[in-house]
C-alpha cells in the first residue's frame, strides 16, 4: 500500500487538493480541490447520483416490497429555523469531549489523542502525540527521550509498557504528557464540546435571539420537507429523497487530510418506508451500497463492512452498519468510516412533529422554559402517511444511506495509487507512478497527442480535440516526448491516450492507449469519440485488483 505522503504529495503536485488559504499559513480542517481534484470529486457525485437516483435499478428488492420504487432530489438550505436541531437532537446531543492543556493553551479532542507508557530513571509517564500512525514511535522516543533529558544514544534506556492507546483508556490524566506540553499533568478533565458551528441572523439581531446553527448533516433538510416533498410529487412509500451538498462541524482536531474536515460534503438518502418492512429495506440498502463502492474500484481486503454493536447505536438508530476502507493513514488492520447505513425508524419524522425524544426510553418528553411553554417544541404539523390502498395512517420509518463525498474521493484516490514497472519510449523499463481509476471517476477521460509538431498532426490532433470536448473532459498536449506526455497523464489518472503519427495522415487512423494495460490499437479517426464513450460507460479494461 502506498504511504499517504505519497498520495498527498501527488495530489498537491499534479493539482488534485490543495491546504485551504495556503499563502496565509493555511486554515486547519479546511480543504480546496484543485482542477483534477473538482473533476474527480463531481464525478463521484454524478456517479452516485446517476446510480442511486436517476436511473437507479430494482434489481434485488426486499421479499414483498412493491416492484418499482421512485427516488427524487431535494437541495434544502444550509442555515435553517434553530427549532430543527433542538428536535433533531443535535442541539443537546452533538458533542464530542475535549481536554485542555493548561501549559500550550491547545485543544484535543479526548479519544483522538493516542499515546503509551514509556519507564526511564524509575518515572513511568504516559507520552502522547497527534503524529501518524506510521510516526509515532518516533515521536514518543523523541519527546521521552527530551523530557528525562537524554539523548538519541540513549534510547535504549526508555522501555515501552502496553501498545498505543488513547486518553479515553486511562484512568487519570497526572502522568499524561500532553501532546504539546514540557510537563505532566497539564491536561483537563474531558468536557462536552457542542460541534456545530453558531452564527448569527439578521442585521440587527442580538447574539442570542438572532443565533443560528451551520447544519451538521444534510439529512434534516430531507426529514423537515417530508411532506412537501410527498404532496409536490404525489410519489407513494417505498421512496427515498436524496440530496448532495455541503455540512460543517466544527471538529476539535481535524486530521488525516481530508478524511475529518470542518467542511465537507455529503451524499445521502432518506428511504421512506413502512415499518414492516423497514428491517428488509435497511439490508436492502447495506449490501447495495457495498456493491456499488466495489463496482467503482474499492476491492479485496480494503472494503469491508462492519454492524455496529448495541452499544455502539445511535439514539435514533435501532441498526446500523459502517461501510469501511482501509485508508493507508490507519495502522495496518484498521479502517475508517467511509459511509453509514442506519435504520432510523420514525425518530426523526416523530420528533418534528411532537417535539425532542428521550434518547434513552423513547417515549416523548416535554422540556418546559421558565415560561413554562415547551423547550423543545415540534413543529405541530401531521408528518405521518395515509396509505391508499388500505387507508391504513403511520408514520413511516427510514432507511439512511449517508456517504461523504469527501471520503469517498479520498478512498478512490489511495485505491487508484499505484506504482510499476513499464517500458519508456526507447524500450527501457522505468518507475510508473499511475492512478487507475475507474474510467467513470477519471477527472480527465482521454489526452489528445500529435506525435510531432510538424507535417499537419497537431492540427488533426485539434480536430479530434474539439470533438471529444463537447461530451467528454479531455486534455492535448503536444510537449515533450510522447513516452513522457504518456507518463504525465498516467499519473493523473486519464484512461485512455490518442496519438495522431504518420500513418494518421496515410490512412485517417489513430492510436489508441489503454493506461492499465499498456494495450495499443489502431481506430478510424471517426470513430474515436464514438469508441472512448462506449468504453468509458461500460468501464472497458478496467478490472478492480482483488489484492492491493
Amino acid at each position: 500500500m502506498a504511504s499517504m505522503e505519497k498520495i498527498v504529495s501527488l495530489c498537491k503536485r499534479r493539482g488534485f487538493m490543495f491546504q485551504s488559504s495556503e499563502i496565509y499559513g493555511g486554515f486547519g480542517g479546511f480543504w480546496d480541490y484543485g482542477p483534477l481534484g473538482v473533476e474527480l470529486k463531481r464525478n463521484v457525485k454524478e456517479a452516485w447520483w446517476q446510480d442511486m437516483i436517476s436511473s437507479h435499478n430494482e434489481l434485488l428488492l426486499p421479499e414483498g416490497a412493491p416492484a418499482t420504487y421512485e427516488m427524487v432530489g431535494l437541495d434544502s438550505t444550509i442555515i435553517m429555523h434553530p427549532q430543527v436541531w433542538k428536535c433533531s437532537g443535535h442541539y443537546d446531543l452533538f458533542h464530542d469531549y475535549m481536554v485542555d492543556c493548561r501549559q500550550s493553551k491547545k485543544r484535543y479532542r479526548f479519544d483522538q489523542v493516542r499515546g503509551r507508557w514509556v519507564e526511564c530513571k524509575d518515572q513511568k509517564i504516559f507520552v502522547t502525540t497527534l503524529a501518524d500512525i506510521e510516526e509515532e514511535d518516533a515521536e514518543v522516543q523523541r519527546r521521552a527521550l527530551k523530557f528525562f533529558k537524554l539523548r538519541g544514544k540513549d534510547a535504549d534506556r526508555l522501555s515501552y509498557d502496553g501498545d498505543f492507546m488513547t486518553l479515553d483508556a486511562l484512568d487519570n490524566m497526572d502522568q499524561v504528557l500532553g501532546p504539546d506540553a514540557n510537563e505532566l499533568g497539564t491536561l483537563t478533565e474531558p468536557r462536552e464540546f457542542n460541534l456545530m458551528f453558531k452564527t448569527t441572523v439578521g442585521a440587527l439581531s442580538s447574539e442570542e435571539d438572532g443565533a443560528a446553527y451551520l447544519r451538521p448533516e444534510t439529512a434534516q433538510g430531507i426529514f423537515v420537507n417530508f411532506k412537501n416533498v410527498l404532496d409536490s410529487t404525489r410519489v407513494r412509500l417505498p421512496f427515498g429523497i436524496a440530496q448532495v451538498g455541503k455540512s460543517f462541524r466544527n471538529e476539535i482536531t481535524p486530521r488525516n487530510f481530508t478524511f475529518r474536515s470542518r467542511e465537507f460534503e455529503q451524499m445521502e438518502i432518506e428511504f421512506f418506508c413502512p415499518p414492516d418492512q423497514s428491517q428488509q429495506w435497511y439490508r436492502y440498502w447495506r449490501d447495495r451500497r457495498v456493491a456499488w463502492y466495489k463496482e467503482l474500484g474499492l476491492s479485496g481486503d480494503s472494503i469491508r463492512m462492519r454492524e455496529h454493536h448495541a452499544e455502539e447505536l445511535a439514539h435514533y438508530s435501532t441498526g446500523t452498519a459502517d461501510i469501511e476502507y482501509a485508508f493507508p493513514f490507519l495502522a495496518e488492520g484498521e479502517f475508517g468510516e467511509l459511509e453509514g447505513v442506519s435504520h432510523r425508524g420514525d425518530f426523526d419524522l416523530r420528533s418534528h412533529m411532537e417535539g425532542k425524544l428521550d434518547p434513552n426510553t423513547n417515549p416523548l418528553t416535554v422540556e418546559l422554559n421558565e415560561d413554562g411553554k415547551p423547550r423543545h417544541r415540534g413543529s405541530g404539523r401531521d408528518l405521518s402517511y395515509r396509505d391508499e390502498a388500505t387507508n391504513e395512517k403511520y408514520i413511516p420509518h427510514v432507511v439512511e444511506p449517508s456517504a461523504g463525498a469527501d471520503r469517498a474521493t479520498l478512498a478512490f484516490l489511495c485505491e487508484a495509487y499505484r506504482e510499476d514497472e513499464a517500458p519508456d519510449e526507447k524500450g527501457k523499463m522505468q518507475t510508473r507512478t499511475l492512478l487507475k481509476f475507474h474510467p467513470r471517476l477519471a477527472p480527465l477521460k482521454a489526452a489528445v497527442f500529435p506525435l510531432v509538431k510538424k507535417d499537419g498532426m497537431p492540427e488533426v490532433a485539434k480536430e479530434i480535440y474539439g470533438e471529444l470536448k463537447e461530451n467528454l473532459a479531455v486534455f492535448y498536449d503536444e510537449k515533450g516526448a510522447v513516452g513522457r506526455r504518456y507518463r504525465r497523464q498516467d499519473e493523473v489518472g486519464t484512461p485512455y491516450c490518442i496519438t495522431v503519427d504518420g500513418q494518421t495522415m496515410q490512412d485517417k487512423t489513430v492510436t489508441i492507449r489503454d493506461r492499465d494495460s499498456l494495450e495499443q490499437w489502431r481506430v478510424p479517426m471517426k470513430e474515436v469519440s464514438t469508441e472512448i464513450q462506449q468504453r468509458i460507460r461500460e468501464g472497458s479494461g478496467f478490472t478492480p485488483d482483488d489484492q492491493r
